[in-house]
């Protein structure tokens, strides 16, 4: 049996003097790079030197709307209507767009990040307020959400193409969710691990909980973070494990 799994990667995160992950590195390995649009990180010109890296590497390049929480780096939970979240989403994606257009690229997916992403996750109005900004703007693009959520959903009946997401340094609760990050235990900070989890999620279709079991996950694209302690060990190892196991690592 043939397997194949998309690599994506949260990038473009620093901002004017604060620099954050490791870019140029990570991008090496990974197929998909989401790109922060200056809302909870990344400012024009990171964004401008981001896609330009990209296009380099031949990474697909993808919109990373988050809130507007500079502060907080876009994970703290706010009250927004789904007008609200569809305009942010909306501009954050003709933002990207401008900067892809001045480097002859394209845009190729739209990836919610943090708490934007979890609210879409459980709660149908934004998830669908997402899925109709994607669909307003390019209806050819693809909208990564976490596997089994409402966003998933929602883009499936606003006729989007979806890729359903898991997490390589993530753990899982077993409703499927991942753990909140202020709880023990939510990352995964050993990179074999880490790698071993992915496998299990590709081949197996299966991931491990943190109460022991295990529950059925789709696994269309492979999330690691570019500003993790080991994002560089994790996206290399990942890559080379991948490529071993005869498993294809492509944009979706």
């Amino acid at each position: 049996m043939s397997y194949r799994i998309d690599l994506n990667c949260d990038l473009g995160e620093s901002f004017g003097h604060y620099h954050l992950g490791n870019d140029q590195q990570v991008l090496q390995y990974v197929t998909s790079a989401n790109i922060a649009c200056g809302f909870h990180g990344g400012d024009p010109s990171v964004m401008k030197r981001t896609v330009a890296i990209c296009v380099e590497n031949g990474v697909a390049i993808g919109v990373h709307p988050g809130l507007p929480d500079l502060v907080g780096f876009g994970r703290r939970t706010m009250s927004v209507s789904a007008d609200e979240v569809h305009d942010m989403v909306v501009y954050q994606i003709g933002a990207l767009l401008g900067f892809a257009l001045a480097e002859g690229a394209v845009l190729h997916h739209v990836k919610p990040h943090g708490a934007l992403y979890n609210m879409a996750a459980k709660d149908r109005t934004v998830a669908d307020a997402i899925a109709r900004a994607v669909q307003d703007v390019d209806r050819n693009l693809v909208l990564f959400g976490l596997s089994g959520s409402q966003l998933i959903e929602a883009g499936k009946a606003a006729g989007l193409t979806t890729a359903s997401e898991v997490f390589a340094d993530r753990t899982y609760q077993p409703d499927g969710s991942l753990t909140p990050r202020d709880q023990a235990g939510a990352l995964i900070t050993d990179v074999s691990e880490a790698v071993t989890q992915v496998l299990k999620m590709v081949k197996e279709q299966t991931v491990r909980t943190v109460g022991g079991g295990e529950i059925q996950i789709v696994a269309d694209t492979v999330c690691l973070h570019g500003d993790g302690a080991h994002a560089m060990e994790l996206a290399q190892m990942l890559r080379q494990t991948l490529t071993a196991e005869g498993i294809q690592c492509l944009a979706g």
